[in-house]
Parts: structure tokens; C-alpha cells; sequence
């Protein structure tokens, strides 16, 4: 009997040693190109890992609904949760909602608005927007210098949602290149939203061409907008040797389209890196571990010139 009890005794200190950790992780949308590589990073990161489970929800978009499972994770107890905000305008209430829980959160891809306040035990693992649109902009000023265009050219800006911190700092990189004496040629002649949207930025470049819209270049705030508006342009006849696009992410799609000489810059933003860093912050906060309130992944250009090095990717 006592034989057996010793044995009961050291397996359940083996469970106890073994415990399993859970994370919920929110995901604003699913139905996103970038966001898909993201969620399968995190999920195939973590398959790798004894003991750690994913719990991944989708908020489709709706911050509401967004609140609601985190108030749900922590309910539930989980160890740490993993936050892609829909609106980064909005994460004040959700880290309060996990601090009062005591229970870690880590922002990832979206930068929160509390970034610089963020409680004990919160972090944000993303790429430095800073970089984005400053690095799409530049390469997009040399091309038209290229071209013979420096004397003067026009431009349209598509940007992503508005309540996103990313779409409103890439188009602010844009207008801050534009303003240096090196790029102060050219001249942004509209700038509306697509909402980060294939189908939106076909349907806002078919309504710039169809009012007369000159431009030589295209600012996307990211790839799938840019996509969207090549293909209207090709719709309408445009040759893509006219006209310089650029967009950020360097999607899987994206880069086809380059590899197809129709879009001529993109920034490879590390989703799948970004996502393991999430993964570790929250492991690491969950553990009581020190972590870094800001881990930046960097942006990456890419061009026609070192495509094949991201094509592999």
C-alpha cells in the first residue's frame, strides 16, 4: 500500500510539474490574407511545443465582439492572451480587462493606442511602422527619378481602416518622404480608404480612372489594396509599365504580382516571425518572466532585385 501511495504521489507531482498552458488568442479577422499567415504561424509554432494550446478565436471585425472574448478568455482562466486588435483605438478596455484579471496580454501585429502606458505584465510584438511606408515611399521616389519623372509627378494614396494605427502611420510615412527635398516632386493628388480590401481598392481605383484621375504612382498601405488596384487599371487597359505601385506585406499574392511585372515594390513584413514573438511573450509573462513592453520584428524591401530571396518565404 504504501508502495502504491509513493507512486500516486510522484505522478501527481509530475502532473502538477507538467502543467499545460493555455492561450486565447483573438484574431480580428480571419478572412485576411496577411492575418491567415500570422494565425497559421502562431498555431504551427505552437504545435511545436509540449504542453502549450492555442485557443484562437475570430472577431470578424467587430470590436465589440472582440471585448467579449477577451472578457471570455479571462473568464475561462486561461494563462496569457494574444490580441490582434480591430481597432487600435480600442485596446485601452481590453488591457484593463486582463490587468484587473491579472492575467498577461500581448498586442501583436496591431499596435495598441496605450502602447506607452501598457500594465504590468502587457506587451506589444509587431513590426516599427516607422519603417513601412518610409521604405515603400523612398523606393517608389527612386523608380520615378528612374523613369525620367523627377521634374514633377502625381500620386494617389489608398489607406487601410482609419481606426488603424497602422494604415494612419504608413500614410503619414508616405507624406513625410514626400516632404523632403529629394522626393518633394511629387505630388499626391487623392488619398482615400479601401479598408485594407482587395475588392475596395479595385472598386476605388475604377472611381478615381472613371473621373479622370491623372497619376504615375500608386501608395498602398498594403498589398491586397494595391492588387485590387492593378487589376482595374489592367481592366481598363492600363499598361503597368505606366504606372509605379507599391505596396506592403509582400503577401504570397503580392509577390506573384511582382514576379509578374505587374506591381514594383512591396515590405515584407514577418508575420510568421511575429507570431512566434507573441507566442513567447505571452509564455514568458505567463511564467513571471521579464519581457520587453515593445518587440519590434523589421520591415524588409523588396523588389523585383532580391524577389527571389522572399519568393522561398
Amino acid at each position: 500500500m504504501k508502495r502504491f501511495l509513493t507512486g500516486t504521489a510522484l505522478l501527481a507531482c509530475i502532473a502538477t510539474g507538467a502543467h499545460a498552458e493555455n492561450i486565447g488568442v483573438s484574431m480580428a479577422l480571419f478572412d485576411d490574407n496577411f492575418l491567415t499567415v500570422l494565425r497559421n504561424g502562431m498555431q504551427d509554432y505552437a504545435k511545436g511545443m509540449d504542453g502549450v494550446s492555442l485557443q484562437i478565436e475570430d472577431a470578424q471585425n467587430d470590436v465589440g465582439k472582440q471585448l467579449n472574448q477577451i472578457q471570455n478568455f479571462v473568464a475561462s482562466g486561461v494563462d496569457a492572451i494574444i490580441v490582434n486588435p480591430v481597432d487600435t483605438d480600442a485596446t485601452v478596455a481590453m488591457s484593463q480587462a486582463a490587468a484587473e484579471a491579472g492575467i498577461p496580454l500581448v498586442y501583436v501585429n496591431r499596435q495598441p493606442v496605450n502602447l506607452e502606458q501598457l500594465p504590468e505584465k502587457q506587451a506589444f510584438v509587431g513590426s516599427d511602422e516607422r519603417e513601412s511606408g518610409t521604405l515603400q515611399a523612398k523606393e517608389i521616389c527612386r523608380l520615378l527619378k528612374e523613369q525620367g519623372k523627377g521634374g514633377g509627378a502625381k500620386a494617389v494614396v489608398m489607406m487601410g481602416e482609419l481606426s488603424n494605427q497602422a494604415a494612419r502611420m504608413r500614410t503619414q510615412d508616405v507624406h513625410d518622404v514626400l516632404a523632403t527635398p529629394e522626393c518633394s516632386f511629387i505630388k499626391i493628388v487623392d488619398e482615400q480608404t479601401a479598408n485594407w480590401m482587395r475588392t475596395q481598392g479595385a472598386d476605388l481605383m475604377t472611381n478615381w480612372l472613371s473621373a479622370g484621375v491623372q497619376f504615375d504612382a500608386v501608395f498602398s498601405n498594403n498589398d491586397e489594396m494595391a492588387i485590387g488596384a492593378i487589376q482595374a487599371m489592367k481592366t481598363a487597359g492600363i499598361s503597368m509599365d505606366d504606372v509605379v505601385v507599391g505596396g506592403i506585406d509582400a503577401t504570397a499574392d503580392a509577390l506573384a504580382a511582382m514576379q509578374a511585372g505587374d506591381l514594383d515594390v512591396t515590405v515584407f513584413q514577418n508575420a510568421a516571425g511575429q507570431g512566434h514573438g507573441a507566442v513567447d511573450a505571452a509564455l514568458k509573462l505567463a511564467r513571471g518572466e521579464p519581457v520587453e513592453h515593445k518587440i519590434y520584428v523589421p520591415f524588409e524591401l523588396v523588389t523585383p532585385a532580391n524577389l527571389a530571396d522572399y519568393l522561398s518565404k
